[in-house]
């Protein structure tokens, strides 16, 4: 079904390509149904790539979206035009009136600071505070699953003696949990970070389920109890060839990088890899917004509770 982003949204011409189903105000203003309402915080500093692969996975769904973008008040991203935030984002003052169904928190690239350095952690701070009482459901993703972690339930993270790096193989834990419902034994993620969090410090969390992890990589799908804070350290949402761009870029700057693990066929960056984790991002995606964003979903999941 569609998703309502801005009609001149450069991302439009890629999705579009790609047969996404997309609606401007205009198509949504003609529509009888109430669409989804996400709000996404994009932190990322490349805003049009993480935009781009945010709304493919929550296009792949029979519900109608309407995407709103935040950006932040307290810094300004160096790496996207001002007249693209301006145009197709929202700071904080401008929707903490407003109720949405469902947000979306990106990571970004500040882990190897503790959070308190990071210039905009007041403003997050109280964006995640105030998601408490106006969003039905937060999905934080790396950087942002941590800060999640730290902020709502006092984890904090941990610096890796080299980054997690490449594709790792998973399993679930929590196979009745409706965010992984469908998923394989075995599934595929891709990692990407210099910290970490302790899977045995989420398990002893009373707020707090792992649904996956990785003997390799750790955790990397945490839940509140109440499915208000979904928590992904991994990155379904990333491309074919995002982590190789990683690399690349990294060897520009001239750091010490390894090879991305499982990722590269034969360990060589001259073979273009493989996306093997693409399904499952579009089944957790396809997953939050049925039963943890839709208010009829929620509506339907609480009455067969009730009556069971």
């Amino acid at each position: 079904m569609p998703i309502n982003i801005p009609k001149l949204m450069p991302v439009r011409k890629v999705l579009e390509a790609e047969h996404i189903f997309l609606m401007d105000d205009e198509m949504v203003y003609r529509q009888s149904t109430r669409p989804l309402t996400i709000l996404i915080l994009n932190l990322m500093p490349i805003k049009e790539t993480a935009e781009i692969q945010l709304l493919r996975l929550l296009g792949n769904t029979a519900l109608q979206i309407d995407v709103t973008f935040l950006t932040t008040e307290s810094y300004t991203s160096q790496n996207t035009s001002k007249l693209h935030l301006d145009k197709f984002y929202k700071g904080f003052s401008n929707v903490k009136e407003r109720n949405f169904d469902g947000m979306i928190i990106t990571g970004a690239p500040v882990e190897l600071m503790h959070f308190e350095q990071v210039n905009y952690w007041p403003e997050l701070a109280e964006i995640m505070e105030w998601s408490k009482t106006h969003i039905k459901s937060t999905l934080h993703i790396c950087w942002g699953a941590q800060a999640a972690l730290y902020y709502h339930f006092g984890i904090g993270k941990n610096e890796l003696p080299r980054k997690c790096f490449g594709v790792y193989t998973h399993i679930v834990h929590e196979r009745k949990e409706k965010l992984v419902l469908g998923f394989d034994d075995l599934f595929l993620a891709p990692h990407s970070r210099y910290t970490d969090v302790h899977a045995d410090e989420i398990q002893r969390h009373p707020q707090l389920k792992l649904l996956s992890s990785s003997t390799d990589a750790g955790a990397l799908i945490i839940a509140s109890n109440d499915g208000k804070q979904i928590m992904i350290t991994g990155h379904l949402e990333y491309d074919a060839d995002s982590l190789s761009q990683e690399y690349e870029r990294d060897l520009k700057k001239g750091l010490e990088i390894k090879l991305p693990e499982n990722y590269y066929p034969e360990n060589n960056p001259a073979i273009m890899p493989q996306n093997s984790w693409r399904s499952h991002g579009f089944l957790l995606f396809s997953n939050w917004l049925n039963y943890y964003v839709n208010p009829q979903s929620l509506k339907a999941c609480e009455t067969k509770v009730s009556h069971e």
